[in-house]
């Protein structure tokens, strides 16, 4: 049993170990929680963090976590290998990030056995064990939905711990800036130019609140009690609509080359018409996810427009402070549809031929609609009677396919 825990935690020669600096500095929030950042930071935050810890082993606090694409050559540590994993690494030294670490995924072979090693306390190892287990259940590491699915499940974490990269805080920053340019005017009158605009959206953006927005606070109604809650809700929609303005030129990129995508060599006919079937059908699953986001980011942009247009600070208060509940919905559809974009530019990289043999354009097409059906399941429970054109996507229910399970099973007699 030693060996076998000696044997996963010096597995360390992958490059998303080698590479920690550059993943510190360069890491999109969807993929990567950054614990050790939090530690390196939290002088600058209230005392929560020590109370109110994400992991209760002090080691894996001060981790980095992230979504990681299994790649042919980890598969092995896996029983059942899966197209994405959560990776824990445990820098060597904090101070030194490009001496690398020590990691293992959740899930792999001998995993909890890592865990034992990391401290005697087994109430603690359990508590972080399943948290480990709910984080791996989430298909990106943004902040906003993390928060809320661990809310749900009775954890208390505090709120130092949810906060966005400091590479995608950068490239939001103008983005936000005009989003917010009608609150600003009403908060700040007379600060309208470009600089004080990218100003105020750093300073929204920030982890820490700053005294500096007291005058949005009264524009907003917000009590000193609720204020940081209320922030922390506004920023997570600023960061969905923007993470899908980013996604959208992308998805509808891919969507264009799943209808293209061909079998490089002999198909039998009846496999080539399943095929082409889920391929419709995979479809128009993504062009209803993408169309629930933005009709869920809708319901933000009128109530925003209610405090900015018709001077009802009230309701868009009221929103914001009820509105997380919106982050498992909005979190989990990005999360998946950035998944199905990422994957598919990895395989099929700009000006290649989007061709494969067709044992993996089965598996392929098979995770994503795996990753899916959970939210069409949800769909076909809300509208059981609505119908759906083939083209429009305005809701309803999606005509029956084949499981490519069922594809897969054929080919192989």
């Amino acid at each position: 049993m030693v060996a076998a825990r000696r044997n996963i935690r010096t597995k360390v020669g992958d490059r998303s170990v080698r590479n920690l600096d550059a993943l510190k500095r360069t890491a999109s929030t969807s993929r990567v929680l950054n614990l050790l950042a939090v530690a390196e930071a939290r002088s600058v935050f209230d005392a929560d963090y020590a109370d109110q810890p994400f992991f209760t082993n002090p080691i894996l606090n001060e981790s980095i976590i992230l979504k990681h694409r299994v790649r042919q050559d980890e598969r092995y540590v896996f029983d059942y290998p899966p197209a994405v994993a959560t990776k824990v690494i445990l820098p060597f030294e904090r101070s030194d990030l490009r001496l690398g670490g020590q990691s293992f995924f959740v899930g792999q072979r001998g995993w909890t056995a890592l865990l034992e090693d990391l401290t005697q306390d087994q109430a603690s190892m359990d508590r972080d064990r399943i948290l480990l287990l709910e984080i791996n259940d989430l298909p990106s590491m943004d902040p906003f939905l993390l928060k809320e699915h661990l809310k749900r499940r009775g954890y208390t974490v505090a709120p130092d711990y949810f906060g966005i990269s400091d590479a995608d805080l950068q490239r939001m920053q103008a983005y936000v800036g005009l989003q917010i340019q009608a609150l600003i005017e009403l908060a700040f009158p007379g600060q309208t130019s470009t600089a004080s605009k990218h100003k105020m959206a750093g300073l929204i953006l920030s982890p820490a609140v700053d005294e500096r927005l007291e005058p949005l606070r009264n524009v907003m109604r917000l009590s000193k009690e609720n204020y940081r809650e209320g922030i922390f809700s506004w920023k997570g929609f600023l960061y969905y609509k923007w993470a899908l303005d980013d996604l959208i030129p992308r998805l509808v990129e891919v969507v264009e080359e799943i209808e293209l995508l061909k079998s490089s060599g002999f198909a039998h006919s009846e496999h080539a018409r399943l095929i082409e079937a889920t391929k419709v059908h995979l479809i128009k699953n993504i062009h209803l996810r993408r169309l629930e986001v933005q009709g869920a980011l809708q319901v933000y942009d009128d109530a925003y427009r209610d405090l900015t247009l018709k001077d009802r600070p009230n309701a868009f208060r009221d929103f914001l402070l009820n509105a997380p509940s919106m982050f498992l919905m909005l979190g989990e559809r990005i999360g998946v549809l950035s998944h199905i974009v990422s994957y598919w530019q990895y395989r099929f990289p700009k000006n290649m031929d989007v061709i494969a043999n067709t044992d993996e354009i089965v598996e392929i097409l098979q995770e994503f609609q795996f990753s899916l059906e959970p939210f069409e399941q949800e769909f076909r429970a809300a509208a059981p009677t609505r119908q759906i054109g083939p083209r429009s996507l305005e809701g309803g229910v999606e005509p029956k396919v084949p499981r490519l399970s069922s594809v897969a099973g054929q080919m192989q007699e």
